[in-house]
């Protein structure tokens, strides 16, 4: 399993699977500043709909410069999605001391 590469968030549709999966969201340019460091990384999420989930957070946030990726599965492999997701989140809080979010 791996990222695919990354697309801007207003193409997710064009992108993006309409099926379970984790996405990755970050600032375009620049970093944002957390606690304890800088990140690009912006929103993490499990989703049932990985298109509808990116085309949501889109939606919320059109007026800023947003990039995302999404996990690539290969076929047969036995991936626990939402723990995959759990343990990328926490890996964040932990090196950056809160979890990710937009910058205001």
């Amino acid at each position: 399993m791996r990222f695919c590469p990354w697309y801007p968030l207003a193409d997710a549709a064009a992108h993006a699977p309409a099926a379970e999966g984790v996405l990755q969201v970050r600032v375009a340019d620049g970093l944002v500043d957390y606690p304890t460091g800088k990140s690009a990384m912006v929103h993490y999420a499990h989703a049932l709909d990985v298109r509808a989930a990116a085309a949501e957070v889109a939606r919320g946030h059109a007026a800023a410069a947003l990039l995302c990726r999404h996990l690539e599965i290969e076929p047969g492999e036995a991936v626990d999605l939402a723990a995959f997701h759990a343990k990328v989140r926490e890996e964040f809080v932990r090196r950056f001391g809160a979890p990710p979010g937009f910058p205001p």
